[in-house]
């Protein structure tokens, strides 16, 4: 993972377990074949497309209380 892309996803995801897991379930859900919903540069594994979905606001942390 690219440290820089993990401090930009941080300042949006500010509590660092949730944003692990965010990225972990997106890694899981790329490798098994589903299209990152960001361009695929040369250079980027799948944890720095998560990071990058989460930069880009592709992906959000959903509310699970309703609030």
């Amino acid at each position: 993972m690219r440290a820089d892309l993990v401090e930009q996803a941080a300042q949006i995801v500010k509590d660092p377990p949730i944003l692990i897991n965010m990225v972990s379930k997106r890694v899981r859900q790329i490798a098994q074949g589903r299209p990152p919903l960001v361009e695929r540069r040369p250079g980027l594994r799948e944890a720095d497309l998560a990071l990058l979905e989460i930069i880009q606001g592709k992906i959000t942390v959903q509310n699970i209380d309703g609030n």
